[in-house]
């Protein structure tokens, strides 16, 4: 989304939503000194992650209390945020950026933050003026079923804009990566050409930063504990959020076996009890 906020004409805003964003943003970075990023995000702090790389000075302007929070709970957001200012990124939680001219960034805390350039990584909005236009129907994305077929039989939806039913959380969801576009592609294009088969694949995403890779599976929205086995400081563990004493997700850290073992647990749960005991066995 574009930063609704006062920007001077000479100031220089980038986003990353294409290659040829990445391509600008990497030319930009070879003569910048100082950044600041908004939003502390997966965007956000993979962008932070890479041009801190560079020897970059990054700072990071987000409204939340620690990184990717609201995502992965705080635990692993204050993780992360030791993880960034180990390599010397400056946090400024809790604020907002309210006005951008030159080489300044004013902040809602009245602070002002010098920067060659900023990147904006305040999230996306699905874009759906085609559905809309098609008489869709439309809840914060394109409503389909089980089959990834629209309110409008014959026509299907995949990737960031589809919002179905997922069978794990029991909950209409949208998820905006692209391990799921992908694998929602595949199901899509089978069910256009006559197939019947439903979306069941479990989401799944990681996140790469310094070195350290993050794979969640699973989807969790709300919880009502986070439980950690293992590290998270030396890098060794699992996190599992749950709900109503369920596991919803879980999120791992030098932990791949662990990843994979409960994603093909959760798909072996929707299976009929004679399939299930074949692939346990």
């Amino acid at each position: 989304m574009p930063l609704a906020i006062k920007v001077g004409s000479d100031s220089r805003v980038y986003y990353l939503r294409t290659f040829r964003d990445s391509r600008a943003l990497g030319e930009k970075a070879n003569s910048g000194k100082q950044v600041v990023v908004v939003g502390a995000s997966f965007i956000g702090l993979e962008v932070a992650a890479s041009l801190a790389a560079r020897g970059i000075r990054v700072h990071i302007v987000a409204p939340g209390r620690q990184p990717l929070e609201h995502v992965l709970g705080l635990e692993v957001g204050q993780f992360m945020r030791r993880l960034h200012e180990e390599h010397g990124v400056v946090f400024h939680m809790g604020a907002t950026l309210t006005a951008l001219d030159r080489h300044r960034a004013t902040l809602s805390n009245g602070q002002t933050v010098d920067a060659d350039f900023v990147v904006a990584g305040v999230g996306v909005r699905p874009n759906l003026v085609l559905a809309e236009k098609a008489g869709l129907k439309i809840d914060r994305g394109i409503v389909v079923n089980e089959y990834l077929e629209t309110s409008s039989p014959g026509i299907f939806a995949a990737g960031d804009v589809a919002r179905w039913p997922d069978p794990y959380s029991g909950q209409s969801v949208r998820v905006e990566h692209w391990v799921v576009a992908e694998r929602q592609g595949q199901v899509a294009a089978k069910n256009i050409l006559g197939g019947k088969e439903p979306f069941q694949a479990v989401p799944f995403f990681w996140t790469r930063q310094y070195g350290v890779s993050i794979k969640y599976v699973g989807y969790a929205d709300k919880w009502d504990s986070v439980d950690i086995d293992g590290s998270l400081d030396k890098k060794d563990c699992t996190v599992s959020y749950r709900s109503g004493g369920r596991t919803l997700a879980i999120a791992t850290i030098g932990r791949d076996r662990m990843n994979l073992k409960f994603e093909a647990e959760m798909e072996a749960s929707l299976q009929p009890p004679s399939v299930r005991d074949n692939q346990i066995a």
